[in-house]
C-alpha cells in the first residue's frame, strides 16, 4: 500500500502541474533556436553583410567573399548569420541559382577542421566515409564535389575561437587560401568567420590575419533601451496579453545590461515566466526574475554545456569539488584526476587514462568553461593548474550532480 502511494505521488505532481493554466502562449520566441524575422538594432549589419555577398548572387563563381564577424556573447552574431543565411538561400532559389548556406559551430566539433569538413561533406553525401582522409584532403574533396554539382556554398564557422585554440593558423589558412590552388575554375566556397575575441587573430599568421581583416563586422553590446525593445517584441509573441508588465521588461534589461547580453536577457525572461507558472501567478513579477537570475550562471546555460560528453562533465565535477573543498582558485591536474576517478566510481564508469583526460581538459579549455595555466611559486615542480572563473565551484558542482543524477 505504501509503495503504491509513493509511486503515485510523482505522476500526480506532474499531472497537476501540467493541468494548471499558463501565462505562455508560445515559448518558441524565447528559445535559443528561434529565428526572428526581424533583427532589432542589427538591421544595418544585416544590410552590410548582404552587400558583401552581392557578387555571389550577381556574378556566381567569380568571387569568394570572406567576412569576419566579431562581438561578445549575446551580441547577436549567430542570429545575424542565421537570418542572413536563410534570406540569401531564398533569394538564390527565386533566381534559380545553385547556392547553399551551411552554419557549423566549431565548439560542437571540438575545434577540429576534420570533423567540421566531414559534417559539411555529409550534407551532400550522407554515406561519406568516416575515416581515411586528412582535413586538407577533405577540403579538396569538398571543392571537387561543389564543382561536380555546380554548387556554391557559404560556410559559416561559429565559435571559431575553439578552432584557433585547437589547431592554430593551419586550418584557417587552408580554408582561406585553398581556392588559389585551383586557378581558372569557378570559385565555389565563401566563408563567414564568427570570432568572439578579436585578439585571437593574433594567434594566426599574418597572411590569414590580412585575409580575414578585410571585411569585419563588429557587434557592440546592446544598450538597456535596445534590450528592452528586443524583450518587448519577444514577450508579445511568447506571453499572453497583460502578463508581463513593462517594469519587468525594464528590470530584465537592467540585469542583462552590464554585458549587453541579449541571450541572457531572453533566458531570464523565459525562466521568470516558468517561476510564475509554478506559483500559479497571473503575471511575471520582479521576484520571479530574481529567482531566475539566482538559478543560472552563464557557464551553466545550455549553449555552453550541451556539447559536453559524459567524461568531460565528470572531470568538470571533479574540478568543482576540489576547488570547493579547498576553497581555492586553482587545483592541480593530479588532484583533479584523483577526484575524477572517484566520480567515475560513483557513476559506475570506467575512468580514462591520463592522455585522454588531458584531451578532455583541452576541450573544456577551448569552450571557455575552465582555464589552464602552469604553476609558479608554491608548487613542487611544474604542474598544470585548472580553474573555473565564470561561476562559483559550488554552483558548478550542484548543476553537474543534478544533471548526472537525471542521467542515472
Amino acid at each position: 500500500m505504501i509503495e503504491k502511494t509513493s509511486l503515485s505521488i510523482p505522476s500526480e505532481i506532474v499531472r497537476d502541474a501540467l493541468s494548471k493554466p499558463t501565462i505562455f502562449k508560445d515559448e518558441g520566441p524565447l528559445s535559443l533556436e528561434w529565428l526572428p524575422t526581424r533583427l532589432p538594432h542589427r538591421e544595418n549589419q544585416l544590410r552590410f553583410l548582404a552587400e558583401l555577398f552581392r557578387s555571389v548572387i550577381d556574378k556566381p563563381g567569380t568571387t569568394s567573399p570572406k567576412v569576419l564577424i566579431t562581438g561578445d556573447i549575446g551580441t547577436g552574431k549567430t542570429v545575424l548569420t542565421q537570418r542572413f543565411g536563410t534570406d540569401i538561400q531564398r533569394t538564390a532559389k527565386t533566381l534559380k541559382l545553385n547556392l547553399a548556406y551551411i552554419q557549423v559551430n566549431c565548439r560542437e566539433y571540438r575545434g577540429s577542421l576534420f570533423m567540421i569538413l566531414k559534417r559539411v561533406l555529409q550534407t551532400f553525401t550522407p554515406q561519406f566515409p568516416q575515416r581515411g582522409f586528412s582535413s586538407e584532403e577533405l577540403l579538396h574533396i569538398l571543392l571537387d564535389q561543389l564543382e561536380d554539382k555546380k554548387l556554391h556554398i557559404i560556410l559559416t564557422l561559429d565559435e571559431v575561437d575553439s578552432l584557433i585554440k585547437a589547431e592554430g593558423s593551419t586550418s584557417l589558412y587552408n580554408l582561406t587560401r585553398i581556392q588559389e590552388e585551383r586557378p581558372g575554375r569557378p570559385v565555389r566556397l565563401s566563408l563567414i568567420i564568427i570570432l568572439r575575441e578579436l585578439k585571437n587573430l593574433e594567434d594566426l599568421d599574418r597572411s590569414t590575419q590580412s585575409t580575414l581583416q578585410r571585411n569585419i563586422i563588429r557587434l557592440d553590446h546592446y544598450t538597456t533601451p535596445q534590450l528592452e525593445n528586443i524583450l518587448r517584441e519577444r514577450s508579445e509573441l511568447a506571453f499572453k496579453e497583460a502578463t508581463v508588465p513593462e517594469e519587468v521588461l525594464n528590470f530584465v534589461a537592467d540585469m542583462a545590461t552590464p554585458g549587453g547580453d541579449a541571450r541572457y536577457a531572453i533566458e531570464l525572461l523565459w525562466r521568470g515566466g516558468k517561476y510564475a507558472d509554478t506559483e500559479g501567478a497571473r503575471e511575471v513579477k520582479p521576484d520571479h526574475i530574481r529567482a531566475a537570475a539566482n538559478s543560472v550562471y552563464p557557464v551553466l546555460r545550455t549553449e555552453y554545456s550541451q556539447h559536453l560528453n559524459l567524461h568531460e562533465k565528470l572531470i568538470l565535477l571533479a574540478l568543482a569539488r576540489v576547488l570547493e573543498r579547498n576553497n581555492a582558485t586553482y587545483a592541480t591536474m593530479g588532484d583533479v584526476e584523483i577526484a575524477y576517478r572517484m566520480a567515475c566510481e560513483e557513476h559506475k564508469e570506467t575512468y580514462r587514462a591520463h592522455t585522454q583526460v588531458w584531451k578532455y581538459v583541452q576541450n573544456l579549455n577551448a569552450t571557455g568553461i575552465l582555464s589552464t595555466q602552469l604553476s609558479t611559486t608554491g608548487f613542487r615542480g611544474k604542474t598544470t593548474l585548472l580553474g573555473i572563473s565564470s561561476a562559483p565551484a559550488s554552483a558548478i558542482r550542484r548543476w553537474l550532480e543534478s544533471t548526472l543524477s537525471v542521467r542515472a
